[in-house]
């Protein structure tokens, strides 16, 4: 590898000495024409001190919420608690610079990586085989639904149809939809469980499976599952798990023993990678061992001692991500999994079980819960109640952000009228959830003394309420 050379000059200042090549010079207009050249000043920053610089930054952070600064009760996205070791372990040189172009013999430590997560996943879940490629939930859908796509094709099944509940999670219709099928929506029954007797009535042999969130949007595990299954198999169709909410199950139940036969699992979600903003992320698919062989290529395989990069898959729906997924967020759920050891896993998905049955029981005296049934991992209460008053969930997520709480989920799932999906997360104490009981409490007061308070929140945070109408109507995503 060719170094770069500083040396210092004569006068102390900084002198780089870059190696000679043999391409001759030439100016920029000789190498690009002037009509593609960007117009560019000079950037003017100012001459700030390093305190100030630090300051700046520092107080920018504390603006903006944070799951290091408080509670961040997402249904669904689960933004929990992240180890600093997951980013200690992910910022050591070893994993931090190494290049998805070394060869094989240079990246033995990070194959092993990607082989033991992998293994560990398989262990979890139930599956055969993993691929780490999928850098989100939703791109590990559409891998799903490929690998479907293609088990049918060589069986020369005519299948055109998918089946998804209705509480569905929206990139599951999306996914469909992308991979050439047809989406085919189940009802909830009264219990916000899968209505039997719908599914029942659209199902035939043009189904090829059914993408299903176990436990449910809702926070509810589907009590019928082994008789949906059967059903599925029935008409040689798939059963898909959409895993966003397998930190409910880990350690209690596995997606391959309950009949699934594909699953995603949210690495940022489980096993605690930040995710925030958006991304990055990274959705692993398992699979039982007759749909191994469309897996995404390449795969990491072990060959005696040494770790390999295997390509010789003739079956594979072909690759999904460039490279081998989003490494440093599979750095970050290795090191958690490796940190708290199988005999402690079991533990993530018992605390994050007791703190949302705790959280229910206690808000439900305030807000109204539509399916008041033990919940696993999160639940869903409605503000129904409150809109009666002229207050929307929308205002009361904007209150919430005046007394220092991110706001829940909100409108999701679609079936629950004025939704506020929440989820504690098992990283979260028993003091922290009683002080989220006490605001949400007070907010229930102001709604009933004074809710012109919530038309006008928030008040406290850097930017206030934006009238959204506008917004909606003359989108400006650009400075």
């Amino acid at each position: 590898m060719t170094k770069l050379i500083i040396e210092r000059g004569s006068r102390g200042q900084m002198a780089t000495s870059l190696p000679k090549c043999d391409v001759p010079e030439k100016s920029l207009d000789e190498l690009i024409p002037g009509q593609y050249q960007r117009a560019w000043d000079a950037i003017r920053l100012p001459e700030v001190s390093e305190p100030e610089l630090v300051r700046h930054y520092t107080n920018l952070s504390v603006k903006n919420h944070h799951v290091d600064k408080d509670l961040y009760p997402l249904g669904s996205c689960t933004m929990k608690y992240n180890p600093k070791i997951n980013d200690w372990t992910a910022g050591q040189p070893i994993t931090a610079e190494a290049h998805p172009l070394q060869t094989q013999e240079m990246s033995q430590a990070q194959l092993q990586i990607h082989f033991e997560l992998e293994q560990f996943l398989c262990g979890i879940t139930g599956m055969q085989r993993f691929t780490l490629q999928p850098a989100a939930g939703s791109q590990g859908e559409l891998t799903g639904v490929l690998i479907m796509r293609k088990y049918h094709a060589q069986k020369g099944n005519r299948k055109t149809k998918i089946l998804i509940p209705d509480a569905a999670h929206g990139t599951n219709p999306a996914s469909v939809a992308m991979a050439g099928y047809a989406a085919v929506e189940i009802k909830s029954n009264s219990r916000g469980l899968v209505d039997i007797d719908d599914l029942k009535s659209k199902l035939d042999d043009e189904v090829a499976g059914l993408m299903l969130t176990n436990p449910n949007t809702l926070g509810l595990f589907e009590e019928r599952i082994q008789e949906i299954v059967e059903l599925i198999h029935g008409v040689d169709g798939l059963m898909y798990m959409d895993g966003a909410n397998m930190n409910a199950l880990i350690g209690i139940v596995r997606p391959a023993d309950m009949g699934f036969d594909i699953t995603h699992i949210n690495l940022h979600k489980t096993f605690s990678t930040p995710h925030g903003g958006g991304g990055p992320g990274a959705g692993p698919i398992g699979v039982v061992e007759r749909l191994v062989p469309f897996l995404p290529t390449p795969t990491i395989d072990k060959m005696d001692d040494k770790y390999v990069i295997n390509h010789d898959h003739p079956d594979s729906i072909g690759r999904l991500h460039a490279f081998y997924g989003n490494y440093g967020v599979l750095v970050r759920a290795w090191t958690y999994i490796r940190m708290l050891g199988g005999n402690n896993l079991p533990d993530i998905s018992k605390a994050a079980v007791i703190n949302a049955n705790y959280l229910m029981y206690r808000l439900k005296q305030y807000y109204h819960l539509p399916y008041d049934l033990p919940c696993m991992h999160e639940f869903v209460l409605s503000a129904i109640q409150q809109k009666s008053a002229g207050v929307k969930a929308l205002d009361i997520a904007k209150r919430l952000l005046d007394y220092g709480f991110h706001a829940p989920t909100m409108y999701f799932p679609l079936i629950v009228k004025e939704a506020l999906m929440i989820e504690p997360t098992e990283s979260e104490t028993r003091e922290t959830l009683d002080r989220f009981v006490e605001v949400m409490a007070k907010i229930d007061e102001e709604i009933r003394t004074n809710p012109d308070i919530l038309h006008q929140a928030p008040q406290t945070t850097p930017v206030g309420r934006v009238d959204e109408t506008l917004a909606n109507r003359q989108l400006t995503v650009r400075w």
